[in-house]
């Protein structure tokens, strides 16, 4: 097991207490409103335990804020004013990689830019849900990139293909499914419908 700590691990744990210390919550009251044990909030803030997709979906909308937020928030090197121009070279971007499924998520935007952009890696056999909260104050298009996404809507399922998109619509527990044996990329965009 290697000893190097993702510096991405530690800014999205700084940036979780950050939130929790903005709205003045205890973990308990942060427990209650996203139902992920406190235990694991505080292995999480300490940078003790790099969360999942689930759990960071969880956090995030219990803080009323999309998973694409909470990582772009996490991210350094945002520019000094609106009016900067921010170059963001591939090579340097950071990857966040779900400890569980492989999931890698990299943020396209940073956090000043009015939507959110974040480009998504499912592992072939990853399954993602997310709780119909983490999607409550943003507008979301799904855009498949390379290979096949299943994608279950509430009780409808879309089979999305390279090319396709989904626009979704009022909030519902989501799973982002892949039941290839190779990988899908597909982008993700946000724009905020909402301010917490």
């Amino acid at each position: 097991m290697s000893n190097i700590v993702d510096p991405l691990v530690g800014r999205i744990a700084a940036r979780v207490r950050a939130e929790r210390d903005r709205r003045r919550w205890t973990l308990a009251q942060l427990a209650e409103a996203s139902g992920v044990s406190q235990a694991m909030i505080s292995r999480i803030e300490r940078g003790e335990s790099s969360p999942t997709a689930v759990v960071l979906g969880k956090l995030s909308a219990a803080f009323r804020l999309s998973v694409a937020s909470l990582l772009a928030l996490a991210e350094e090197g945002q520019p000094a004013s609106d009016d900067a121009t921010d170059v963001r070279r591939g090579a340097d971007a950071a990857e966040w990689r779900d400890p569980a499924t492989g999931y890698r998520r990299r943020q396209i935007t940073g956090a000043r830019f009015p939507a959110e952009v974040a480009e998504v890696r499912l592992p072939a056999g990853a399954r993602v849900p997310y709780p119909a909260a983490a999607f409550a104050f943003v507008r979301q298009v799904v855009w498949v990139l390379d290979g096949r996404l299943t994608f279950h809507d509430g009780d409808t399922v879309h089979e999305l293909d390279a090319g396709d998109t989904i626009e979704l619509a009022r909030p519902a527990d989501r799973v982002f499914a892949n039941t290839t044996d190779s990988e899908c990329r597909y982008a993700v965009v946000l724009a905020r419908s909402v301010t917490p």
